[in-house]
């Protein structure tokens, strides 16, 4: 099986839009380039994506061929368009003709903008993962559509969707990656803490002849009497930079109230 030089372009960009596990991560730029990509296969003059919240538009990225031109149109969707029908149905827009729909007065804020920008065409597709929605991808066309399907999809939705389907599947998987980086960070800072005091502790039972408990209780009261971190103060044993004779006293102080850590 040969492949023309559009399926090689689209597996290209299905791979990019995958990447997303990277150190320096940008979403703007990231749906940037699926816009480009759509461009690109498309033949579009421009693209852009709406991300959506609680039916509300949160963040707009267009494409870098006419990315004022996108970002307009996304930005005259407010009161209605391709991008709010489709995140709204969690369907495809099919291909209109704007002087089609501003006729009808169909989104009529968007097609007065589109016609002034030359905009022939549009449609859009939902960016969706499973049943999970979080925006759509819009294409701005400059020749009139092709409406010889009987059922609408036409080739264009079908290489639109791959790239919607394909990009919210990386910004998924971003997601995820993004809050089991910042839990293996917590993680590893608790460890760390319990490591820095049980250290504290036992350099202050040596150092005391106390047992390990009492010296324990001496860093607990000291960092409650000074309103500090008890990590703080056991970092400030171990540095050799605490107030000793201070910290030494707390040993005949109250012992009552729970353990704020270890002992």
């Amino acid at each position: 099986m040969r492949y023309g030089s559009r399926e090689i372009l689209l597996a290209s960009a299905l791979v990019e839009a995958a990447d997303t596990l990277v150190d320096g991560f940008e979403a703007t730029r990231y749906l940037q380039r699926v816009s480009d990509h759509c461009v690109e296969l498309l033949h579009a003059r421009a693209a852009g994506v709406m991300l959506i919240d609680g039916g509300r538009s949160v963040s707009l990225a267009a494409s870098s061929r006419h990315e004022q031109v996108a970002l307009d149109l996304l930005e005259a969707q407010h009161g209605g368009g391709p991008c709010l029908d489709s995140y709204g149905s969690g369907q495809p827009v099919p291909p209109v003709s704007i002087r089609v729909a501003h006729a009808d007065a169909r989104w009529p804020d968007f097609t007065e903008r589109a016609l002034r920008h030359d905009i022939v065409t549009t449609f859009a597709v939902p960016l969706r993962r499973r049943d999970h929605l979080l925006g759509a991808l819009n294409v701005f066309v400059p020749t009139l559509p092709d409406t010889s399907p009987a059922d609408d999809v036409t080739p264009e939705l079908h290489v639109a969707q791959a790239l919607a389907d394909a990009a919210a599947l990386g910004l998924q998987n971003r997601h995820t990656y993004a809050r089991y980086r910042t839990l293996s960070g917590q993680l590893q800072e608790a460890l760390s803490s319990r490591v820095r005091i049980e250290q504290a502790k036992g350099m202050l039972a040596e150092r005391w002849s106390v047992p390990a408990d009492r010296a324990f209780m001496a860093l607990r009261q000291y960092a409650r009497r000074h309103r500090l971190p008890l990590d703080q103060v056991a970092s400030t044993v171990i540095e050799g930079a605490e107030d000793a004779a201070e910290l030494r006293r707390e040993i005949g102080g109250s012992t009552d109230g729970p353990a704020d850590g270890p002992a």
